[in-house]
């Protein structure tokens, strides 16, 4: 060749994630006493602790529930979900309401189980009933309501009875209105056996949830607690006459704590100030509906699913749990 060899453009090097945490550690290293000045406001304490509560009590279960999601898309034909299940679908949602009973886990386990529901075959409208029901009717769950609330039986039934109630009747809804195009494709979809028999699919599908509903995870944690530290608690005081507003603002702050089901009772047994029934409004609406679901479910089955099914199951939570709790609570404090 006589001709001047052509200049080859050079490829752009690509930062590597690792290379960025290295460097952000560093950086915080070498400045940590000024670090330490900076963030030393009570405020950021306090939302830092209530990120790392909510991350905390929620990631054992959310790998809890990647587990079960792999396990179901590895090892459960298609076909035993679809024999195992009615075919009558108001009876397939009651089964799947039931159902949560025997899951002890939170709201983040069951999102991804349910999503591998939806990939087998299961009909959307029992993924979702099993969605809301398994972090609200589990032993787990009733049995933390039982000890908040010592002396008060009637606390846990009417729990238990919001909460399956809430669960059935979206199930219902979905069956009836639900669009099957509101929910991404991808969340549809059956996982195709990759090279390595059922126990790679096991890995590859676990994985592959846990880092999807992690990051959304850690998305909702950050906005319950900036939204923790912007409410203050003397807000609670006022609320204890006014039965309807107390209603009304624990079923939005229900929403935006974003707690676990598993300890929420704890928090509403705290507010000794408010009466029975805006405390079981919280305690029915905070595992159907809250920030981190609403991210969760934005990440699972898309913005559009998710913006049509949080107003929708927020307005049937506190519906729900009011209808059963006047009869069984009343105003009691």
């Amino acid at each position: 060749m006589t001709g001047e060899a052509t200049a080859q453009p050079r490829a752009r090097r690509r930062i590597t994630s690792l290379e960025a945490l290295c460097a952000l550690l560093v950086v915080a290293i070498l400045g940590q006493s000024w670090l330490r000045d900076v963030l030393d406001v009570p405020a950021l304490s306090t939302g830092a602790t209530v990120f790392v509560a909510v991350c905390v009590q929620a990631l054992p279960f959310l790998v809890l529930g990647v587990l079960i999601s792999g396990a179901i898309a590895a090892f459960v034909p298609a076909r035993t979900l679809r024999r195992v299940l009615p075919r009558h679908t108001g009876a397939a949602v009651g089964m799947a309401g039931l159902a949560g009973v025997a899951l002890p886990g939170c709201e983040c386990a069951s999102v991804p189980v349910a999503r591998r529901l939806m990939g087998q075959g299961v009909a959307p409208a029992a993924a979702l009933t099993f969605l809301l029901a398994a972090p609200a009717v589990n032993p787990v769950v009733l049995v933390a309501t039982a000890v908040a609330f010592p002396g008060r039986p009637e606390m846990v039934l009417a729990r238990f009875l919001g909460s399956f109630a809430t669960a059935v009747v979206m199930g219902l809804l979905w069956a009836r209105w639900g669009k099957a195009d509101w929910i991404v494709a991808r969340a549809l979809s059956r996982v195709p056996d990759p090279e390595g028999g059922r126990w790679r699919a096991f890995a590859e599908t676990a994985r592959t949830d846990l880092v999807e509903a992690g990051g959304f995870l850690v998305l909702g944690g950050l906005i319950s607690a900036s939204l923790g530290v912007l409410v203050p608690r003397s807000w609670f005081d006022v609320l204890g006459t006014q039965l309807v507003l107390g209603v009304a603002v624990m079923a939005v702050l229900a929403v935006l704590l974003a707690l676990c089901s598993e300890a929420d009772a704890f928090v509403a047994a705290s507010m000794a100030a408010l009466p029975l029934l805006p405390k079981l409004v919280f305690l029915v609406v905070g595992p159907a509906i809250d920030v981190k679901l609403f991210a969760l479910h934005a990440g699972t089955f898309g913005r559009g699913f998710a913006m049509r099914f949080a107003p929708v199951t927020f307005v049937v939570a506190v519906c729900c749990a009011v209808a059963v709790g006047v009869p069984l609570i009343g105003g009691a404090r």
